[in-house]
């Protein structure tokens, strides 16, 4: 049998790698040594493990949805803990991921100041952000951990869409609304100001966002 080290495969960007049979171990042995300062993401489905490469315009995307996210709780006046790619894993269930964002809301008391995550004492995030996902598996990682509000932005029929998924009764069921930001139409306004971004540029960009979210509230 051949053994090949992960430093030896080069993943392009907006490629990925699909690893097959990885027991919990050598998962968690393949987390350390890809170690903590890289670009790619990761996620395990029992015994399957997906390491992607974003795309810049990915983490382009990331970066101002997140930001969005941002504007909004402070402009609610919501207090919440960021924990961005974070990998959240349960070797109980044999899953994990990083996401491309998350927070706690509800929970951010719970999560202030904590150095070591274990999610089968401490809640899962209250809200996760993807950008471009195009597997299935992701979702199930999240539905499994019990994550209640995920949005996905990508393309949806050639157009940058984002879509919110609320956790009910066990199963994803999209929303036009978030829970965490009533009354704001999220689902237009994101990908509106994303698309502006091209000709406005970052600073004017948040700048529009922020006083929209003013005539929102």
């Amino acid at each position: 049998m051949v053994t090949i080290e992960l430093r030896q495969l080069k993943i392009e960007p907006g490629e990925k790698l699909l690893l097959h049979d990885v027991s919990w171990e050598k998962f968690e042995s393949i987390l350390k040594e890809l170690g903590e300062h890289r670009n790619s993401r990761i996620a395990y489905y029992k015994g399957t493990l997906e390491i992607m490469a974003p795309l810049p315009e990915h983490e382009k995307a990331n970066e101002f949805v997140s930001d969005f996210a941002k504007i909004l709780l402070e402009e609610l006046d919501l207090d919440a803990e960021c924990f961005g790619s974070t990998t959240f894993d349960r070797q109980d269930l044999n899953l994990g991921l990083e996401p491309d964002q998350c927070f706690y809301i509800k929970h951010h008391a719970l999560m202030r100041g904590l150095r070591k995550l274990d999610l089968t004492i401490d809640p899962p995030p209250d809200l996760a952000i993807e950008i471009d996902v195009t597997s299935k598996t992701k979702l199930d990682i999240y539905r499994e951990l019990g994550v209640p509000e995920v949005w996905l932005y990508g393309k949806v029929k050639h157009n940058m869409s984002l879509r919110i998924f609320l956790l009910q009764n066990g199963a994803y069921l999209e929303s036009t609304t978030s829970p965490n930001f009533p009354n704001i139409p999220l689902l237009t306004a994101i990908p509106r100001f994303i698309d502006r971004s091209t000709t406005m540029g970052r600073r004017e960009t948040i700048k529009a966002f922020r006083a929209w979210v003013r005539s929102q509230i």
